[in-house]
Parts: structure tokens; C-alpha cells; sequence
């Protein structure tokens, strides 16, 4: 009895359809076998393995679970308590409330189907890596995160301080003006468990160097983890992609030449391309920022840079989650005229590659983790259908149904 006790769970999804974004192919009346945390097997003749639970998702579409390549799962910003503020936001909530906050905004982007992300900063103290341990070791449900611990920035990070209060941007941002600053900086993160290095580029009239960008990258890469860079402005972002980072992020003012460049040098774009009322709920939109995001996404797609789907969303709306403002994003996409099957690629193999986890997880194929969700239509033919995930598996657990 203890060796049966011991043998993984066996489940079976019997699949109407299988979206594949990586080739854009669809296949139907297909079995999916799940061991464990792994799919087993999967395809038209597979046999049903006795004693298994067997998922009926015959009159659904069944594809890998989402990516979202730029989430902030640690940092809820309340409208009318902040104003729309994050900096509010973190000198208000402590670390260990934004912690659990990460643990609900967690299980929202698993309901909507998010299996995977990349927590991009703004944690307080290192509550991404408390809530990557506390899901990696089955205390709380949550998606599959590479999380990025302290923000690395020129001195001020993302505020303007004041002389008396120079510390409000602590434990926010890590302060790096120089080599050394900027390899201790990398190093503490890597002690105290981040999986990606963030840097923000250019929030302040000061901008870090393309040699500045370069000698992180090398650092970060060297450690084996990859370099992301926030960018706003147009010298920022020519700076990190003549630099070769692994991903912009943002790149709100990209002009064709950064985008050339980015393409030419391998750069990954994470967009996060504001909805309407993302820009309104944050407090902006005054230049026509949505068209603005729009045109650049659009430009960025006809140019061929590779891009990952990413959100942005950090704040709390009244009647919805974390999962249901992120996925409201492919809504920039369609708007740049961008067809379903890339944004699927976007929100999965591409996310997969850029995160470094396409080994296991990003694929339905035998031996890759059991990510999966299913969509009442097929996602390759409309994208909307992602907006209604009716099931969803994180490492062979059915976390939806």
C-alpha cells in the first residue's frame, strides 16, 4: 500500500482541440496523459492509463499556460488611498503585507490562466523571493515565478527625494552610480534570491551609459541570470538596446532606429502596452498615451523585434483581479492590428525563451511541466476566448475547472 501511496496522481485531458502557439497548428480529439507534475504523453491514440482522473475538456481548446513577463504580484497601489501613487504605496504597505498581497494577486493571474511570471520589482524587501519559496514549496498556490528582488537604479531610483528624507526610496531601489555599486548592487540580489536583474534606465534626468548597461548585463550574465531594463525615453532605451540587454521594458518612446537596434542585437521587448483604463485607473492618458503605445507596439511588430507579453498592472479595481486587468491587455495587441497566433507566441514561447524556463514549462509536450489551461474557442482564431480561461493545471494540479 505505500508504494501505490507513493506513485503521482495520473490525470487524463481529453482535448476537443490543441492550440500549438509555436507552430500555429491546431489538432483535435486529442489525450493528454499528466504524471506527477509532468505531461506524459500526448496525442490522437493515446490509451487511458487505468485509474486515472479523467478531465472532460472535449468541447474546449487546450493550450499551455500564459506568461506575464512583467508583473508586480508585491505592490497593490489603491486608487483613492493613493492617489494612484505607488510611491505612497510603499511607504505605506510593509513588506511582509506586501507578501501576502503577493499570495492573493498570485492565485488571480493562476485563475486567469497565468502560469508563469516574471515579478519585475517593487517587492519592499524581498517579498518576491518570500513568495517564489513559499510556491515552490507548496505552502500557497501561485504561479511559477523568476523574480527580480531590489530594483537597481541611478541614485534616486524612480523618486524625486527630498534632502531631509533621503532614505524614502529604501528598500525600494537599490542606489548604483558606479561599477562597484552596481556589482555589489547585482550581488546582494543574487544572495538574497532574485532570478533576474532589474535596472530602470532613465527616470532621471541622469541616465545610465551604454558601458554602465553593458558591465551589468556581463555581471548579471555572468551569475547566469539575464538583465532587464526599464526604459522610458528614447536615450534610455538606444542606450540599453546598443548595450544588447535581454529585454527592454516599457519602451513608451521607442523610435524605429531603437527598435532596428534592439532587433539587431537580440533585444526582447516586454511592452506592456496600457489599456485605456489602465492609463485612466494610473492617473494618466494626457498625450493620447494609448495610440502612443499602440503605434510603438505596431512599429515594434513590423520591424520583427521579439516580444514577450507583459502588463504592468499594480493597481486594485473595484469587481476585478490581478488576472482578469492583466489578461485585458491583449486588447493593445489587437489594436496594433497584431494576429492571435503572435500574440499567443508573446504570451507564451517567446516569455518562455526570454525567462529562461522554456526547458520545462511553455510547451505541451512529454516531459514538460503540466501547464495547461483550456478556453471555450480556439485562441488562434480569437484571442478574446483568453478572457474566458475555464480551466487551468499548474504543475499538474488542477487549480481551475
Amino acid at each position: 500500500m505505500a508504494q501505490d501511496a507513493a506513485k503521482p496522481q495520473v490525470v487524463v485531458i481529453k482535448a476537443g482541440r490543441v492550440a500549438d502557439p509555436e507552430t500555429g497548428k491546431t489538432t483535435v480529439n486529442q489525450v493528454i496523459v499528466v504524471e506527477g507534475q509532468k505531461i506524459r504523453e500526448i496525442g490522437g491514440n493515446v490509451a487511458i492509463p487505468a485509474g486515472a482522473k479523467v478531465v472532460d475538456l472535449s468541447k474546449a481548446t487546450v493550450l499551455p499556460g500564459l506568461f506575464d513577463a512583467h508583473a508586480h504580484l508585491c505592490l497593490t497601489v489603491i486608487p483613492k488611498r493613493d492617489a494612484g501613487n505607488y510611491f505612497y504605496t510603499t511607504l505605506r504597505d510593509p513588506t511582509a503585507y506586501r507578501a501576502i498581497q503577493g499570495v492573493a494577486n498570485g492565485q488571480a493571474m493562476l485563475q486567469s490562466g497565468f502560469t508563469t511570471v516574471r515579478d519585475i520589482g517593487n517587492a519592499g524587501n524581498y517579498a518576491d523571493t518570500a513568495l517564489r519559496l513559499a510556491i515552490e514549496r507548496g505552502w500557497v498556490q501561485g504561479p511559477t515565478i523568476v523574480n527580480a528582488g531590489i530594483i537597481i537604479s541611478v541614485y534616486g531610483g524612480q523618486f524625486h527625494l527630498q534632502p531631509e528624507k533621503k532614505d524614502l526610496a529604501t528598500p525600494e531601489y537599490l542606489f548604483a552610480d558606479t561599477h562597484d555599486e552596481m556589482r555589489k548592487a547585482i550581488r546582494q540580489n543574487i544572495h538574497f534570491g532574485a532570478k533576474v536583474i532589474k535596472i530602470v534606465v532613465d527616470d532621471q534626468d541622469y541616465i545610465y551609459s551604454v558601458d554602465d548597461i553593458r558591465f551589468m548585463k556581463e555581471e548579471a550574465h555572468a551569475s547566469g541570470l539575464k538583465l532587464a531594463a526599464h526604459c522610458w525615453t528614447h536615450a534610455g532605451a538606444h542606450n540599453a538596446a546598443e548595450a544588447g540587454v535581454d529585454s527592454i521594458e516599457h519602451g513608451y518612446k521607442m523610435t524605429n532606429e531603437d527598435l532596428e537596434l534592439a532587433k539587431k542585437n537580440n533585444v526582447t521587448l516586454v511592452g506592456t502596452e496600457f489599456t485605456e483604463r489602465m492609463i485612466k485607473a494610473t492617473g494618466g492618458g494626457g498625450d493620447n498615451e494609448h495610440a502612443i503605445w499602440v503605434d510603438r507596439l505596431k512599429r515594434a511588430y513590423k520591424i520583427g523585434v521579439n516580444m514577450a507579453f507583459g502588463t504592468d498592472v499594480d493597481v486594485a479595481l473595484p469587481g476585478e483581479t490581478r488576472g482578469t486587468l492583466s489578461i485585458e491587455y491583449i486588447d493593445s495587441w489587437v489594436d496594433a492590428g497584431v494576429p492571435p497566433v503572435d500574440i499567443l507566441r508573446a504570451m507564451t514561447v517567446n516569455a518562455a525563451r526570454l525567462l529562461d524556463v522554456d526547458k520545462q514549462r511553455g510547451f505541451l509536450k512529454p516531459g514538460m511541466a503540466a501547464d495547461i489551461i483550456a478556453t471555450p474557442e480556439n485562441p488562434l482564431e480569437n484571442i478574446q476566448t483568453l478572457k474566458k480561461v475555464s480551466f487551468a493545471m499548474k504543475d499538474g494540479a488542477i487549480v481551475k475547472q
